[in-house]
Parts: structure tokens; sequence; C-alpha cells
């Protein structure tokens, strides 16, 4: 028997609807999916670990160690992976990178960048992979914020390795 959340949702007064979202973050650390509250960061890291180590073709990662900076997870052959994840077309930001006035070129910080869109729904629309030569190429300065980000463009999908992506996009 399965349970229509949608029609439960509808039954509950607005004290115990926004109780379920206490519930459900915490239901959520528990399975270990997620540490903090950024659901969309950290499920997004979770799903797309889960994805390669699930998937025979794609390489199996683990997550990085808590703290570790510039990367989020790290191939068994020790490629290191930074993950972003956005339920719109713009990523969090890049720290760590130098500023577009700078001269020198950067460091290499990772390998490969994975980039985990969801639809508004929370379901997994895309998993996208780029080297670090690709991120360069497509990397744009966020003033604000002082940092760099990447845009979800056609461009960027063509240049990119599509590793998953949902039959209904959204």
């Amino acid at each position: 028997m399965t349970i229509n959340i949608k029609e439960v949702f509808k039954t509950m007064n607005d004290f115990e609807l926004v109780e379920i979202y206490g519930q459900w973050l915490a239901e959520l650390k528990v399975r270990n999916m997620i540490r903090t509250n950024n659901v969309v960061g950290e499920l997004g890291e979770y799903l797309a670990i889960k994805y390669y180590q699930d998937t025979p073709r794609l390489p199996k990662l683990q997550a990085a160690p808590t703290g570790t900076q510039n990367i989020d997870a790290i191939s068994i052959n020790g490629d290191r992976y930074s993950i972003k994840s956005t339920t719109g077309n713009v990523t969090g930001v890049f720290y760590g990178l130098n500023d577009p006035q700078h001269s020198q070129e950067d460091k290499q910080k990772f390998e490969y960048v994975i980039l985990v869109k969801f639809n508004k729904d929370f379901s997994l629309q895309k998993i996208l992979e780029l080297d670090w030569e690709t991120f360069l190429k497509h990397k744009r300065w966020h003033k604000r914020m002082r940092a760099w980000n990447l845009s979800i463009t056609k461009e960027l999908i063509n240049d990119s390795k599509v590793v998953f992506e949902s039959e209904s996009i959204s």
C-alpha cells in the first residue's frame, strides 16, 4: 500500500505541515544523507556520490572528509571532485581561485566538477561532469561574493559529460 503524501498534507493544519519540515530534515540526517540544513547542496552531493557508486561505468566516489576545502568527493583513483547543486541555472560559488584581475594562473583545485540539477520539486533532472579545463572555460565572476560560479547554459551542457538525465525534463 502506497501513501499519497500530497493527500496527507492536505489533511494537516498549518502548524503540523511546518513541523514536517523539521522531521524530514532530522530523518535525512539520521540516514546520513545530509549533515547540515543546506538541503539542496548536501542532497546533491549525496545523490551524485551514490549515483557514481551505483553506476558501473563511473568512477567510485567517496565523500571527502568534513571541512575539506574545494572538494566534496574523491575517487578511488585519487581524482578530486567539487560538487555543486542547484534548482536554478546558476551554481553556488567556488572559493579559493584568483580574482579576474590576478594575472597568475590558478592552481588546479580539483580534477572534476559535478553539477547536480534538480527540478523545482527536488526531483533529479541531470548530473553533468566537467573537467578542470571546461570549468575554467565556463566559470563566471560573481562580484558580490568575490568568487566564481557556473551558469548552466546550453554551451556548458554541450561541453560537459552528461552523466544522468531524467526522461521528463521540466
